[in-house]
């Protein structure tokens, strides 16, 4: 049931980034536990109405690319995708390596030699997702090649029923509160502007940054989730670059008709200082629209007021 003018969501989808998980119950700069942040998102994820119909993963998956590392990534992931009835789409990122990913993955052999680029498209309801690799072997910062762009373009000639999301890792926008990254970002970003002109792709999905910004690129929304490893702290004191632990946090992507909704959702909890217990729900639900809001939304009312006192409530 709805209380606002706006209908349910098409879509839902969670988009979750740079888990780089370890093999082996290793710590990430000997403090992270990288599987905690995954677990508590994943934890998360499970309890929201409606469920997701999809869990993007916008790379850097496993932290070096160990094969134990994507066994236990799908170990954390699968079970819960599968509760939930979700796909699962997985984007290469730069700590990820080609090869490894594909197999341990995809369960697909890469030829000794070579190094193709893993781009996949995925239909969730009719609303189309496209990972696209933009990482670089042996770097950190991102491209894409003629062939990769060729291969975007034809994708997206022929429009999906919902519209396109693109999900890659190295977002293509400006940095400003984390210079520093400014040295791996994706470059020649116009040639994927060009690419992207006039097509159905309605967001485009980050990461890499391991904070949450947002921006438009060729005139598409963009949207870059934190990490749920460590983050990154975009307003550090004396600091060139700050990696904390803390702050770790994943977006909810709700598509509608028209619009997308992004909301920041953090994976850990934090003290309840106001609210309402859930079986208030049923209450609120068999009022008419005109009783909710005069109950909930007149600031004389006798639930602010403290005259209508409401179990559960401190």
């Amino acid at each position: 049931m709805h209380y606002g003018q706006h209908p349910a969501p098409g879509h839902v989808i969670a988009h979750l980034s740079d888990p780089h998980l370890l093999a082996g119950g290793e710590l990430q700069y000997g403090v992270v536990d990288t599987e905690v942040g995954l677990a508590l998102a994943l934890a998360r994820i499970a309890r929201l109405d409606p469920l997701p119909q999809a869990l993007v993963f916008t790379g850097d998956l496993a932290d070096k690319a160990e094969p134990a590392a994507y066994a236990r990534l799908r170990q954390f992931v699968e079970p819960v995708a599968a509760e939930m009835g979700a796909q699962v789409v997985w984007v290469m990122g730069n700590h990820d390596e080609r090869a490894t990913y594909a197999a341990e993955l995809f369960g697909e052999t890469v030829p000794e030699g070579s190094e193709p680029t893993q781009d996949r498209v995925y239909d969730v309801a009719g609303l189309r997702i496209v990972s696209l690799d933009t990482s670089v072997p042996g770097y950190h910062h991102g491209e894409l090649t003629d062939a990769q762009l060729d291969w975007l373009a034809d994708v997206l000639a022929t429009p999906a029923p919902h519209g396109t999301l693109l999900a890659l890792h190295h977002p293509p926008i400006p940095i400003p509160m984390m210079p520093a990254a400014e040295v791996i970002e994706l470059l020649e970003q116009e040639r994927l502007a060009a690419v992207l002109e006039g097509t159905d792709v309605r967001c485009i999905l980050g990461g890499h940054f391991h904070y949450s910004t947002y921006s438009t690129f060729a005139g598409i929304p963009v949207s870059v989730a934190s990490a749920t490893c460590y983050t990154s702290d975009p307003a550090p004191l004396e600091r060139f670059v700050s990696g904390v632990n803390g702050h770790q946090a994943m977006t909810m992507v709700h598509v509608y008709e028209d619009q997308i909704v992004h909301t920041v959702v953090p994976v850990d909890e934090a003290t309840e200082v106001s609210g309402f217990p859930s079986d208030v729900r049923a209450q609120v639900e068999a009022m008419s629209p005109e009783e909710r809001r005069e109950l909930l939304s007149r600031k004389d009312s006798p639930i602010y007021t403290g005259e209508i006192q409401v179990p559960g409530v401190v």
